[in-house]
């Protein structure tokens, strides 16, 4: 999403609340869902910039960053390391076996460095030890559905090596997973360790708070007040809900070890049902008569 205003997708001003974000992605969400424009590429990709906008400007830290470095708030760390400049980068697109080589300014004065060192005395090349190589980060952003049963990314290494790794079930905004050994080459040494960085997508219908899940279910008026049987989604498919007779509007049902799951054990958290009552429209002469008599029957 290079060169792209996250506050222009959403539709915000620059200084919009959290609420406000929120409230505009919500509303984006539903318009360009894949549910609603079945076989749409357009509202599809819609959707994806909506996501990706959402996820930057509802994280306080990434909004900061994004705010200070636009589209590039994701190397906001590297920048700070370089004494909170970007770094120019050179771009020797193709090398003789046919590799991209990219060269920041920092690795550029090493690769000086190292050249002047070599027209010193031997002793200095005497004096190079094995050294690990460095760690990597690779950013991964999945669904909320992928966060829930785990998933599998095929990602582009240094060297046009690729390599197919595993996110395991229930990670959450910035879960990292370390891959061991797939870093950056050692000199003399062993490779680095490679960390995915996850980030999960917002959902239009659930909302997550550490491993539990919230969910507004609607209930028809008639099944509030007398009682009867709803369907709750889940991230594994609808399950029947019993609604006791006289349910308030706002009550949430607590359905156990229907969030997600834990990392690393087999637990899970719960889902949380919020009951929307629904209110009965274009109603007949005879519902409306039936109405009446309940509001004398039961005057405010």
């Amino acid at each position: 999403m290079a060169d792209k205003d996250y506050y222009s997708i959403l539709g915000v001003n620059r200084n919009a609340s959290e609420r406000e974000i929120k409230q505009a992605y919500r509303r984006l969400a539903r318009k360009y869902h894949p549910d609603v424009n079945p076989g749409d590429k357009s509202a599809e990709a819609r959707f994806k910039e909506i996501n990706q906008a959402y996820e930057v400007l509802s994280d306080k830290e990434k909004r900061l960053q994004y705010d200070q470095f636009g589209d590039q708030w994701q190397y906001a760390e590297q920048f700070a390391k370089a004494g909170g400049q970007r770094t120019p980068f050179w771009d020797f697109s193709q090398g003789s076996d046919g590799t991209t080589f990219r060269f920041g300014q920092g690795d550029l004065d090493s690769i000086l460095g190292d050249l002047l060192q070599g027209f010193g005395a031997r002793t200095a090349r005497q004096r190079v030890y094995p050294q690990r190589g460095q760690d990597m980060e690779h950013p991964v952003e999945v669904t909320l559905e992928e966060a829930y049963h785990g998933t599998k990314r095929i990602i582009s290494l240094a060297g046009g090596e690729r390599l197919e790794v595993k996110i395991p079930p229930g990670v959450k905004n910035g879960s990292r997973v370390r891959i061991a050994d797939k870093g950056m080459p050692g000199y003399g040494g062993v490779r680095g360790d490679l960390y995915l960085l996850v980030s999960v997508k917002p959902h239009p219908l659930f909302e997550r708070r550490g491993d539990d899940l919230h969910v507004e279910v609607a209930v028809p008026l008639t099944v509030a007040v007398l009682g009867g049987e709803v369907q709750v989604p889940t991230l594994k498919g609808k399950l029947a809900l019993k609604i006791p007779p006289e349910t308030q509007n706002g009550y949430a049902f607590r359905l156990t070890g229907q969030g997600m799951p834990h990392i690393g054990n087999s637990s899970r958290g719960n889902l949380l049902a919020k009951v929307k009552v629904i209110l009965p429209t274009n109603l007949s002469p005879q519902e409306k008569e039936l109405f009446k008599q309940l509001g004398r029957l039961r005057p405010s």
